[in-house]
């Protein structure tokens, strides 16, 4: 129970992107509004849950989500160039290398032989996996080989965004939980700064309030199932959700694939989800 518990958040997270596209509206509507929702969310559970807010927390759960609001909004951009498919593999990928090289050169996670050769070892199955992933059709690639240029490069700021969102609080050691309220704040001031001169208050917006509500209750089972199978499970077992993100896109969106381009999709998030349990067990 406590296992499906933890892939709760797996489910959530790699879903959300999906419901972005197919309530439409752009980036950066998607991004205000799922802002909005992560918003609504977080304030209901401020009111029923039992959640003491201190400046510092609040300050740094502001900072959190404001740079979580530069990861999603750039990675929705990708998204837009490059398709979902191809997008989240490669954005899950590079945030697990960011965040990894960070907690190992910050916080000396990989303290023994074992944690060093399994790290290693994962993370030449993420970039093996980024390159499968992002395989270009032999056919379309003079054409298509600016679009993944130009998605890259967002997703490397998308990347930053995110690590930043992760780190900070661990950096400051505020409880995640604690921090969900004013971060959700910090990702609605975050969404209002990078899309407001494009007009994104519309009906795209509202819709996109479900994806927001759907990211905030992953989160909410993320800090739920911590204390019941552990951080390390618990990181793992959250990215799975790069299966229904990447699968979703090419069987829900109907993003076209050849062949080649779907055996390497395959295998590479197959790598890369290895390599996310590699990490796991490396820090445990």
């Amino acid at each position: 129970m406590d296992i499906l518990l933890a892939l709760l958040p797996a489910l959530f997270w790699g879903s959300i992107v999906l419901f972005n596209v197919k309530l439409g509206g752009g980036p950066y509507s998607q991004t205000l509004g799922t802002t909005i929702g992560a918003l609504i969310f977080s304030i209901g559970v401020y009111i029923f849950a039992d959640i003491k807010l201190s400046l510092l927390v609040f300050g740094v759960g502001v900072v959190s989500g404001l740079f979580w609001a530069v990861g999603q909004a750039n990675q929705l951009k990708s998204i837009d160039l490059m398709g979902v498919s191809k997008t989240m593999p490669i954005s899950t990928g590079l945030q697990l290398i960011s965040t990894t090289l960070f907690g190992v050169i910050v916080f000396n996670e990989w303290s023994t032989m074992k944690a060093i050769i399994l790290g290693v070892l994962a993370l030449v199955f993420i970039i093996i996996g980024i390159v499968l992933t992002s395989l270009e059709d032999k056919e379309s690639k003079e054409g298509k080989s600016g679009n993944l240029k130009r998605g890259i490069i967002i997703l490397l700021i998308s990347t930053f965004g995110y690590l930043v969102y992760v780190v900070v609080a661990r950096l400051f050691d505020v409880d995640g939980w604690s921090a969900l309220f004013p971060q959700a704040i910090g990702m609605v001031i975050g969404g209002l700064l990078l899309t407001f001169k494009h007009k994104p208050f519309n009906k795209y917006t509202i819709r996109n309030i479900i994806p927001g509500l759907i990211w905030a209750a992953g989160n909410m089972f993320l800090f739920i199932s911590q204390p019941r199978v552990g951080v390390a499970t618990s990181f793992s077992l959250s990215q799975m959700g790069i299966v229904i993100s990447t699968l979703g896109g090419i069987i829900i969106l109907r993003e076209k694939k050849t062949k080649r381009q779907l055996i390497g999709i395959i295998i590479g998030i197959i790598l890369i989800i290895i390599a996310g349990i590699m990490l796991g067990m490396a820090k445990s």
